[in-house]
């Protein structure tokens, strides 16, 4: 009887462990709010670049993942990718910038 109790606490002790483990956010899930402020901040970064004579921006692609942005696409030489770059860490809400971008 007293083996069937403790087995009886053990199981409820593990389901309940379970059931609590499995209401903890992952490291990549992203709520409203994260995606909005991505959303916003993408926006300010296509404009920014837009708003840059120098650059021809419309072959560039904007990504942003929690204030990181990806620049990607194509530019015509590398002091139009590292001004592309420049333009977008001076974008509020940017806190690192990848570039992939590929010369033509």
């Amino acid at each position: 009887m007293k083996l069937f109790k403790t087995l009886s606490v053990l199981c409820m002790a593990a389901v309940v462990a379970f059931a609590v483990s499995a209401c903890a956010p992952t490291a990549k899930s992203e709520g409203t709010g994260g995606y909005i402020d991505d959303t916003v901040v993408t926006t300010k970064v296509k404009s920014a670049l837009l708003a840059d004579k120098t650059i021809k921006s419309t072959e560039i692609s904007v990504e942003t993942f929690k204030g990181r942005v990806q620049l990607s696409g194509f530019v015509t030489s590398s002091a139009d990718a590292n001004r592309a770059v420049q333009v977008t860490r001076g974008v509020a809400g940017v806190k690192s910038v990848e570039n992939v971008m590929q010369i033509k």
